[in-house]
């Protein structure tokens, strides 16, 4: 039986809010429309949303249409930027895919734009953990149906989703799979039948679950 484990990324293997709005900051800086500079605390009450739910909630002081081009231009910059500075990797990350991805399929599912995942990856020299990885800037869909997409174009007959925030619960609840609350990321999800309070846990939790 081929099992899975497939992560959010943002709240669940690192925090990159302060190097993300450093690099947007540059972007809004520079914008002769729009000129609230936006802090950590914005950036984590957005973590987790669409990209277009990011546009139309940060950037509502101008049309849609306008809002979408401000956001593209902040996540072009971002990629970049985190390609070159990366984040902050939760504790004993590496130690913690390197033991798994041992005996389980891995995945990243997350509603990023594409190329984040790729600087994640990149940045921190984890590719080799990883299996696959999906993302809302590529298939333009919701979060539940890429974790289904990833677990269907990679045959999996049973995986858990980790996440920290409410949305990846209902998101891995509606394409039927099992949730594990990363609980140290940025929310409460208290409907969780499964929550870890740091990444080294997890392997017990999976164990008990797959």
């Amino acid at each position: 039986m081929k099992k899975g484990i497939l992560f959010d990324l943002d709240g669940t293997l690192w925090d990159s809010a302060q190097a993300v709005v450093d690099s947007w900051n540059v972007v809004i800086d520079k914008m002769p429309d729009f000129h609230k500079r936006i802090t950590v605390e914005d950036m984590e009450s957005l973590m987790g949303k669409t990209m277009d739910d990011i546009a139309y909630t940060y950037f509502d002081t101008v049309s849609r249409e306008r809002a979408l081009s401000i956001l593209q231009a902040c996540m072009d910059y971002e990629n970049a930027y985190l390609e070159q500075v990366g984040g902050i990797l939760y504790p004993q990350l590496r130690e913690v895919l390197a033991q798994l991805s041992e005996d389980y399929f891995m995945a990243i599912v997350s509603n990023c734009q594409s190329g984040y995942i790729e600087a994640f990856l990149k940045y921190h020299e984890l590719e080799k953990y990883f299996d696959d990885f999906e993302c809302f800037g590529n298939t333009k869909q919701e979060k539940d149906a890429n974790i289904r997409l990833v677990a269907e174009r990679n045959h999996l007959e049973k995986a858990i989703y980790v996440g920290d925030v409410l949305g990846d619960y209902l998101s891995a609840t509606k394409a039927g799979f099992t949730f594990v609350h990363a609980a140290y990321g940025f929310g409460e999800v208290p409907q969780a039948q499964y929550r870890i309070q740091s990444l080294p846990e997890l392997a017990d939790v999976i164990e008990t679950i797959l």
